[in-house]
């Protein structure tokens, strides 16, 4: 079997049945479509390696409740794919929050993943979904960077 991303539409096939209906997302099916020296960079954290992309794909499903994803948009040119996406996930003490994103994947000459940038605002998301924080916050970032 080859594992080529060559369509829009097999890409979100793929990517939308990270998550599933029922239970935790699974990541497996998806894996071989990434590069072994795949290159991951997101707000949090900076990852080079199949290996370590793996193990981040299982802590995420270790600490979160509930994950589902939606894709709003996508645009699939040469070899650069570009996701904009909406994340509603739930950790363990705290309330569901939806996060609002984009994904940058670049694509080797095999097709499969060799770079993808995530670019969100996860304490921004995160805090607006908290009452007595989501105002404050807002209107610090206003102030301080507005």
């Amino acid at each position: 079997m080859s594992f080529r991303i060559e369509s829009k539409e097999q890409f979100v096939e793929l990517w939308t049945s990270i998550y599933k209906a029922e239970g935790k997302p699974d990541w497996s099916h998806i894996l071989p479509y990434y590069d072994d020296k795949i290159y991951f960079r997101d707000s949090v954290q900076e990852i080079r390696g199949i290996k370590e992309f793996k193990a981040m794909t299982v802590r995420l499903v270790e600490r979160s409740k509930d994950l589902r994803m939606k894709i709003v948009n996508i645009l699939f040119e040469g070899n650069i794919i570009f996701i904009e996406w909406e994340i509603g996930l739930s950790f363990k003490r705290s309330p569901n929050s939806k996060l609002f994103g984009v994904s940058r994947l670049t694509l080797n000459d095999n097709g499969k993943i060799t770079d993808q940038r995530d670019y969100y605002d996860l304490w921004g998301d995160i805090i607006d979904n908290i009452p007595f924080l989501a105002k404050g916050y807002r209107k610090f970032m206003r102030k301080m960077f507005g």
